[in-house]
C-alpha cells in the first residue's frame, strides 16, 4: 500500500508527558495461562490488558483496557474520525441497547442466533446488545428524513459493540465485548453523483488512509457479506502468519479475495465433457459404520479423498426464480427450487456463497431433520439422492463432474454416500447411476456444472491467464458494504423522488474493529521481546528511561528533553520507577515505544543521552543532549 504523507508527530499539537509512577503499567512476565495468539500474550504482559474478573467463565472474553491501551485505541479513533470526516461522514452516537421488535422485518436476530446478547427488563421486555446497528439507525432515518434533498448522508460512531462468541480467545481478535467504528449512508441511487458507488469508493479510500496512517501492512480483499448482507464487498487484512483468516490472491494482476468470495479461472472441460466415461466397476456398497468425516470414510474404504465425492444438501430460504441462461454444458430451471444439492470432491468444500449464485437464490444449510422427511440421508448422501425428488436442484463443482480422468488416461473412480446411514458405494458412475450425458437433465430434476468449492493455492488465477493463486494469512479489521435496500425494504424505509415516485433508500455499511487493529498490529509487528509499535499509533513516542532517578541532574535532563519532546509534538512516558536498569530495559522492550531514550552518568558526562529505536538490534548510541528531540522527530517521522 502506498505510504500516507501524514508524519508521526507535528508541532502544530503539542504532546503528552506523563512518569511512569503516575500511572498503571502492571508489567508481567508470564503471561495469562490461556493466551497462545501472540497479541493476547504481549498485551497481557505489557500491561495493556487484564481480563475482567480473571478470565472467569463470567468475565470471558470482556477486558479492562489499561491507561496504554486507552492511549492507543484513542490515537487509532482519532485516525479514523480525521478520515472519515474528510470522506464527508458525520459523527453520532447510538444506544448499546436495540429492542428486538427493531428486528422483526430484517430477521437478523435469527441469522446471528447464538452470537447474540439479549436481555429482559423489569417489564418483560427484551433488547440485545447491539452487534451492529444497521436496523437502529434505519430506524432513526426512516422518522427523521422525509424529503429527497436530503441524500446522500453518511453518518458513523465508535462505540462498544457485543456477540455472545461460544469460545472466546485470543485476546481482542475473539471476544464478547469490542470497540468498533460502524458507518452507515443513504442514497435515492447507486451509481452517478450521490450515489451508492461514489460513497462506497469514497470509504475505500479512508480506509486505506486510515490503516496506511495506522502503520499496518495490509491487504483489500473481495469478500463475502455474511450475515450483514448486501452486494459488493471488500474485507481489509492486516498481514500475519499468526491471521485467522486464510487470503488467495493472484501474484500477476494483484487480485486478491477471501476464501468464501475467492473465484477460481477457467478449468479446462474434460475431454470426453461433464459426466463422460465409462464406469470403473459395479457399484459396490460398503458397511461404513462410525464414519462422520470424508477422512474416516476414505480411510475405511481405502480411498483418497480426492476420489470421493461430498454432498451436501441446502434449503432454499426465498427469493426470486433462478436465472434461465445456461452455463458449462448444464440446464437451469426457470421455477425456484425447494433444495439444492451441492456436490464437490472430497478433498475440497463446499462455498455457500457460490452455491447462492450458482442457485441464484438465498440458501441455509439443511435442517438435519427436515432433510430427513424429503428422503435425504444427511452424512451419507450421495448426488443420485436428487433424482425423482421435486423441486431440487443439483450443483455439481467441474471437479467434481468428471467421469473421466484425462490425467492418467483412464475412467475416473469415485466413491459416494450410499444413500442409507452406515453405508457408502464404490464405483459411483454419473452416466449410469444418474443417467446423464453432459448437458442433459435427470427426471425432473435440473442440473447445472459450475464453480461451488472453495478455491485453493495453485487454482487458476480468474484475472491472469496461466497465473495461479497462491495463499497469505491475515485479520480482518475493517470490511465494507454495499448492503442495497435489504434493510429499508425490511423495514418501510422510503421516499418520495423529483418525479414524486416513492423510491426504496439504499444503503451502504462499513465498519473498523478499532480493539481489534490494536491487537492486529501486535500480531504485525512484535518480536521475542516485546511489542513493537507504528509510532503514530503508540501509547507514547518516546520512553525516557532514568537510570537514577534520584539524582537531580539524571530528573533534570529528563525534565528537558520531554519539554523539548512535547514542544515538537511528541507524546513522552518518562520511567522514574525505582528498579534495576535490567527491569526498566525489559520492559521498554516490552511495551514497545518507539524510541527509548536512557539518561545515565556516562551519557551525562559527555553531554548527551542513550539513543536506541525499538526496532534496532544491539546497544544504542550517545546523541547530544541539545540534539536528542530532533533526533528523537526525525527517527519517528521516518518510521
Amino acid at each position: 500500500m502506498a505510504q500516507s504523507k501524514h508524519t508521526a508527530i507535528s508541532s502544530k499539537r503539542r504532546g503528552t508527558v506523563q512518569r511512569w509512577t503516575a500511572t498503571l503499567i502492571p508489567t508481567t512476565r508470564e503471561a495469562p495461562a490461556e493466551a497462545v495468539a501472540p497479541s493476547h500474550v504481549l498485551l497481557s504482559r505489557a500491561g495493556f490488558i487484564r481480563p475482567v474478573g480473571g478470565a472467569t467463565a463470567g468475565g470471558a472474553g470482556v477486558y479492562d483496557y489499561l491507561p496504554m491501551a486507552w492511549r492507543v485505541l484513542r490515537k487509532v479513533s482519532d485516525i479514523i474520525r480525521q478520515e472519515m470526516d474528510a470522506a464527508g461522514a458525520s459523527e453520532l452516537l447510538l444506544p448499546a441497547l436495540e429492542p428486538v421488535e427493531l428486528f422483526a422485518g430484517t430477521k437478523r436476530d435469527l441469522d446471528y442466533g447464538d452470537l447474540l446478547f439479549k436481555v429482559t427488563d423489569r417489564h418483560g421486555r427484551v433488547a440485545a446488545l447491539a452487534p451492529t446497528h444497521e436496523e437502529v439507525i434505519t430506524e432513526l432515518l426512516r422518522g427523521a428524513i422525509n424529503s429527497y434533498t436530503q441524500f446522500p448522508l453518511n453518518l458513523y460512531q465508535i462505540q462498544t459493540k457485543f456477540r455472545d462468541e461460544a469460545r472466546p480467545r485470543a485476546g481482542l481478535l475473539r471476544c464478547r465485548e469490542f470497540i468498533m467504528k460502524d458507518a452507515y449512508s443513504f442514497h435515492l441511487a447507486v451509481e452517478g453523483p450521490g450515489g451508492l458507488s461514489e460513497a462506497y469508493d469514497a470509504m475505500y479510500r479512508a480506509y486505506v488512509n486510515s490503516f496506511t496512517r495506522c502503520g499496518l501492512d495490509f491487504t483489500v480483499v473481495e469478500a463475502e457479506s455474511g450475515p450483514i448482507g448486501g452486494s459488493a464487498s471488500h474485507e481489509f487484512m492486516v498481514n500475519c502468519e499468526s491471521g485467522e483468516d486464510t487470503i488467495l490472491r493472484c501474484p500477476a494482476s494483484g487480485y486478491a479475495a477471501n476464501v468464501e468470495k475467492c473465484e477460481i479461472g477457467e478449468r479446462p472441460a474434460p475431454s470426453r465433457g461433464y459426466f463422460g466415461g465409462e464406469p470403473t466397476g459395479a457399484l459396490e456398497e460398503v458397511h461404513t459404520p462410525n464414519c462422520p468425516g470424508i477422512e474416516d470414510v476414505s480411510r475405511l474404504m481405502k480411498v483418497k479423498p480426492e476420489n470421493m465425492l461430498k454432498t451436501i444438501v441446502f434449503r432454499v430460504e426465498g427469493g426470486s426464480a433462478l436465472r434461465t441462461d445456461t452455463a458449462g454444458g448444464s440446464i437451469r430451471s426457470a421455477d425456484l427450487p425447494e433444495w439444492v444439492v451441492a456436490v464437490v470432491r472430497g478433498d475440497h468444500e463446499v462455498n455457500e456463497g457460490k452455491v447462492k449464485g450458482l442457485a441464484g437464490a438465498s440458501v441455509k444449510m439443511a435442517d438435519p431433520a427436515e432433510a430427513k422427511a424429503k428422503g435425504f440421508s444427511i452424512g451419507f448422501v450421495s448426488p443420485r439422492a436428487a433424482v425423482g425428488k421435486k423441486g431440487v436442484l443439483l450443483l455439481v463443482d467441474r471437479d467434481a463432474a468428471a467421469g473421466f480422468d484425462d490425467a492418467k488416461g483412464k475412467p475416473r473412480f469415485w466413491a459416494t454416500g450410499g444413500d442409507r446411514p452406515d453405508y457408502h458405494v464404490k464405483h459411483f458412475n454419473w452416466h449410469r447411476d444418474l443417467g446423464v450425458d453432459p448437458g442433459a437433465g435427470v427426471s425432473d430434476t435440473s442440473i447445472i456444472v459450475g464453480d461451488v468449492r472453495n478455491a485453493l493455492a495453485g487454482d487458476p488465477s480468474p484475472r491472469a491467464a496461466g497465473a495461479a493463486l497462491v495463499t497469505a494469512r491475515g485479520i480482518e479489521v475493517g470490511h465494507i458494504f454495499k448492503l442495497g435496500s435489504k434493510y429499508s425494504d425490511a423495514m418501510g424505509f422510503s421516499v418520495l423522488d423529483k418525479e414524486q415516485k416513492k423510491q426504496p433508500v439504499i444503503m451502504g455499511c462499513y465498519g473498523i474493529g478499532v480493539s481489534r487493529t490494536m491487537a492486529a498490529c501486535v500480531e504485525m509487528s512484535h518480536d521475542a521481546d516485546g511489542i513493537i509499535w507504528p509510532a503514530t499509533i503508540a501509547p507514547f513516542h518516546v520512553l525516557i528511561v532514568l537510570m537514577k532517578p534520584d539524582e537531580a541532574s539524571h530528573r533534570a535532563a529528563a525534565d528537558r528533553l520531554a519539554a523539548d519532546l512535547a514542544d515538537a509534538g511528541a507524546d513522552v512516558l518518562i520511567d522514574d520507577r525505582d528498579e534495576r536498569p535490567g527491569v526498566k530495559f525489559k520492559d521498554a522492550d516490552l511495551v514497545g515505544i518507539p524510541v527509548r531514550l536512557t539518561i545515565g552518568d556516562r551519557a551525562l558526562a559527555e553531554g548527551g543521552v542513550e539513543f536506541k529505536a525499538r526496532r534496532d538490534k544491539g546497544k544504542g548510541e550517545v546523541v547530544r543532549l541539545d540534539g536528542a528531540a530532533a533526533r528523537c522527530v526525525d527517527s519517528l517521522n521516518a518510521g
